[in-house]
């Protein structure tokens, strides 16, 4: 059984997009373990719609793991580390996670079964099975995935506790006077786009960015950005917000995007570099780290010498 304390963050949300957020489970996952009637809220069954309170105690009874029955494809992975319990692996800008709408193949997902022959975590269902945390398509870089509930459990509740460790680079265009900032700033559903998310906006949830300046060229820098929290498009919001945008970015970035344009970036420069956890079987502090990719360093280069 899973238990989750509201704080005064979460008054007022609803409890399916409570659940989703605190569990690490999908909006439609979520909503089915309420259907099947395996969630309480101090005691009582509620439906989705319920606004949650302070304090509001939400327990969740698991059902038996299904299954695994994703597709399992035969695609080339980064492997950096694996044990009996975990993989951890380098994500390739342009690879979705795992499959949904648009995507129902060729995924991180898809490639992960044939590796483990389907020796993956179940609490997440047969769609994102081991799938513990996310980097978007266009962002590469480190992520670790599950091999069994028991770690799925222990990495969700690092991240819900935000003591990962996490860092990213990224290059945004412009100069930066500061040599550190931290943005400090909630983050929730843009209401003028539902397909974006906006820093500040109101009713957002909590969220934090350190950012340190690694190197400056002519017109870019070269950021270090440190999470404390793990929002949906966090570093890029929080940019956005502070008048920054990342080279490559088609969401966040700019319109008119010359240095993208001219060396054909498809996607943003930003990398997942360094991620470090306990680990759930010898709760031991373990640290992954990752080279930047080769177009991030072909343009670093480029900028290097002028």
């Amino acid at each position: 059984m899973l238990i989750f304390v509201a704080e005064k963050e979460d008054i007022g949300a609803r409890l399916d997009v409570f659940l989703s957020e605190k569990g690490d489970i999908t909006r439609s996952g979520a909503q089915k373990l309420l259907e099947e009637g395996n969630v309480c809220v101090n005691g009582n069954k509620e439906t989705k719609k319920y606004k949650i309170k302070d304090k509001d105690e939400v327990q969740v009874i698991l059902p038996e793991p299904r299954v695994v029955d994703a597709i399992p494809q035969d695609i080339p992975l980064d492997i950096v580390y694996e044990d009996e319990h975990i993989i951890v692996v380098n994500k390739p800008q342009g690879m979705v996670v795992h499959p949904a709408a648009g995507n129902p193949d060729g995924t991180l997902v898809n490639a992960l079964m044939f590796h483990t022959k389907g020796k993956l975590s179940a609490i997440n269902g047969v769609i994102r099975p081991g799938i513990v945390h996310r980097i978007d398509k266009d962002t590469s870089g480190i992520l670790v995935v599950a091999k069994n509930d028991s770690a799925h459990l222990s990495l969700s509740e690092q991240i819900k506790e935000h003591s990962m460790t996490r860092e990213y680079y990224c290059l945004v265009v412009g100069g930066v006077k500061e040599d550190e900032f931290t943005v400090d700033k909630p983050i929730g559903r843009d209401p003028k786009d539902r397909k974006k998310m906006l820093a500040g906006v109101k009713g957002g949830r909590e969220a934090v960015t350190h950012f340190f300046v690694e190197k400056r060229y002519t017109g870019y820098t070269l950021l270090k950005c440190v999470l404390e929290t793990g929002r949906t498009h966090q570093i890029r919001a929080h940019l956005k917000s502070v008048g920054k945008a990342i080279v490559g970015d088609p969401v966040y970035g700019l319109k008119k995007d010359k240095l993208a344009e001219q060396n054909n970036i498809c996607g943003q420069l930003l990398h997942a570099k360094k991620l470090g956890f306990i680990h759930p079987a010898s709760n031991e502090y373990v640290e992954f780290n990752s080279q930047l990719p080769q177009e991030f360093m072909c343009i670093l280069h480029k900028l290097e010498r002028g």
